[in-house]
């Protein structure tokens, strides 16, 4: 399940948050739980490491943002909410999301996953996210994409700014 998407929200309280704490990167959960894609292409890559694959996530709760306004706006039930600063570069490799955190909460729930990709500025020289076949570039602050667990992507940051997204993960409606 793909689809584009807009959402009309303060972008600019996301990107203004204090992004202070330790970089994370998601290769650490990709090495063992998205072996199968790995396999495909002959293994995980040992020149991805930590430094190249760094990113500050900031998490959000209902008190501090507004989760049925975004979710109406994008036709999902929203379980989850992060920021994303990625830092020039650097790269989030070829992955699919699991959406581990609401598996976690919903174990039993069989309702399609899924999690929008919001651009909270405008593209700058050198960003980009590949989807399947198609790279993603020249995009507008509040623009994004809707994917669900088989939708394969990458995120990487050439440039000389730093690349600001959304995450909205939950229940399509």
């Amino acid at each position: 399940m793909y689809r584009k998407c807009f959402l009309d929200y303060d972008h600019n309280f996301f990107v203004e948050q204090e992004y202070k704490q330790e970089p994370t990167s998601c290769i650490k959960h990709q090495i063992n739980e998205l072996d199968d894609i790995h396999k495909k292409y002959g293994g995980f890559p040992e020149t991805y490491t930590f430094a190249n694959t760094k990113i500050h996530q900031l998490w959000y709760t209902k008190e501090q943002i507004d989760f049925d306004a975004i979710g109406k706006q994008l036709g999902v039930e929203v379980v989850t909410v992060s920021s994303i600063k990625q830092p020039p570069g650097q790269v989030v490799p070829l992955h699919r999301d699991t959406f581990f955190q609401i598996k976690k909460k919903f174990p039993d729930d069989k309702r399609l996953k899924v999690r929008a990709n919001i651009y909270l500025q405008d593209w700058k020289m050198g960003q980009f996210i590949q989807y399947d076949d198609t790279v993603d570039v020249k995009w507008k602050a509040g623009d994004g994409h809707i994917w669900d667990s088989n939708v394969l992507h990458v995120s990487a940051n050439a440039g000389f700014n730093d690349k600001y997204t959304l995450q909205v993960s939950g229940f399509l409606l």
